[in-house]
């Protein structure tokens, strides 16, 4: 099962969402609510929540997903139970709360609100709340004999491990044979080796390091072998020597004809004011 969780400050429109009957809505879990539709809770939710102006985002909201064969044998009562671990194991039992699950994709799942700010004005510490939801999802999964995330990755890993090798490989043999220029070229030749290296961008514009697509399966750079992390797959290219002027001179590298910038810890890993550097 794996639990995701944020903090939020839409709660009517995340109510809309869960109540979403072309998603094949049902209420599996309601604790101190008496409304009727998402106006209605979300009216009690700010009741409570004016006790704290100072916290404006204040609601927490949590997905749980059973895997979709622990789903196809889970019925309301069993979603409810889960609902009812999973906030017990994060101390969130005497607050405000409703649970939907949705069944409009391959496997059911649960979105779950809840009101950040208790009866008595008090603030839910959520720092790491994703992390948090993920902890406590694994642990009720555990109780409730249900697949954990490291059991569906443990089983995936398994289940990809010819591929991976054959990715591995032939991703030496492109650094170590073919000897790539940069990380375009190196891209144009492992797709010669039929493998599709997908850079992995984020918002700030960051190469964060690459997915292969090989025989219908998509892995990230990590999931194949660490060392194909960004972090170590590119001293091949920064440690050329002149590689930074390069950098420094195209604003960054470029990949489909874009800059793209390397994350900033590697910049100052090659920096010229980096004494471990030995450029």
């Amino acid at each position: 099962m794996v639990g995701l969780g944020k903090s939020i400050s839409h709660t009517k429109a995340s109510m809309e969402y869960g109540w979403n009957q072309e998603k094949d809505s049902k209420i599996v879990y309601r604790q101190n609510l008496i409304g009727e539709n998402p106006t209605e809770i979300t009216r009690e939710f700010k009741m409570i929540q004016s006790q704290n102006g100072n916290c404006t985002v204040n609601t927490l909201s949590f997905v749980l997903s059973p895997t979709i064969k622990d789903g196809k044998k889970l019925d309301i009562d069993d979603l409810t139970k889960i609902t009812d671990e999973f906030i017990k194991d994060l101390n969130l039992g005497d607050r405000q709360a409703i649970g939907f699950s949705h069944n409009d994709k391959d496997h059911k799942h649960i979105h779950l609100y809840i009101n950040r700010i208790s009866f008595k004005g008090k603030a839910y510490n959520d720092s790491f709340i994703g992390k948090k939801a993920q902890k406590a999802a694994e642990r009720v999964a555990i109780k409730l004999g249900l697949q954990t995330i490291k059991q569906i990755q443990d089983q995936k890993l398994e289940n990809t491990k010819s591929i991976r090798n054959e990715i591995k490989e032939k991703h030496n043999h492109c650094l170590s044979i073919i000897k790539p220029s940069g990380f375009q070229d190196y891209i144009d030749e492992m797709n010669k080796l039929h493998i599709e290296a997908i850079p992995v961008i984020n918002k700030s514009n960051q190469l964060q390091g690459f997915r292969y697509k090989y025989k219908n399966i998509n892995l990230k750079a990590t999931e194949i072998e660490r060392e194909m992390s960004i972090n170590k797959f590119s001293k091949y290219f920064t440690s050329k020597p002149n590689f930074l002027s390069l950098y420094k001179s195209n604003n960054g590298i470029f990949i489909d004809s874009k800059v793209i910038q390397l994350p900033t810890l590697i910049i100052k890993e090659i920096s010229p004011n980096n004494k471990n550097n030995k450029l």
